[in-house]
């Protein structure tokens, strides 16, 4: 039970200790925020495990007005988890209590990113969203933002 709670107290000041704040100062789209940290340094967010219809896309200004809804000029917590090719923090962003992919996914306005995240608790949330017919799971012929990139550059 001692070493149960002591890798417990490890987890938690070693998760603490990784995890940043910052104000979000931009919504670039429903997937990608700009926030200013208390040093005022800038860095872009990529958001971890979901993917949003692409600006030009429809739902595109939905899904980047739903996360202006959630986040903008808000304090939130995040934990970089890995760089995109294009130089981009990709995180895991926290307000509220909330993980911010989480309710993307749960509203309708983004696609759990299976390609890059093995969460069945977000697989799930979209499955949910996808049979209740939720954002742009009302439009029968949505195109994933992966299709939607490679079909605009073939």
């Amino acid at each position: 039970m001692k070493n149960l709670l002591s890798f417990i107290l490890f987890f938690l000041i070693s998760s603490a200790l990784f995890a940043q704040t910052g104000k979000v100062i931009k919504i670039k789209d429903g997937d990608t925020i700009v926030v200013l940290d208390s040093k005022n340094n800038q860095t872009t967010l990529r958001l971890a495990e979901v993917d949003c219809p692409e600006s030009s896309q429809d739902f595109g200004k939905k899904a980047k007005s739903f996360t202006a809804d959630l986040v903008a000029l808000k304090i939130i917590t995040y934990k970089v988890v890995d760089t995109d090719r294009y130089g981009r923090s990709i995180a895991k962003v926290y307000y509220d209590n909330k993980y911010l992919s989480a309710e993307i996914i749960k509203s309708g306005y983004g696609w759990h990113y299976k390609k890059y995240s093995n969460s069945a608790e977000l697989s799930n949330l979209e499955s949910v969203a996808k049979s209740k017919r939720i954002g742009l799971w009302a439009d029968k012929n949505c195109i994933a933002p992966w299709d939607f990139r490679k079909n605009k550059k073939a």
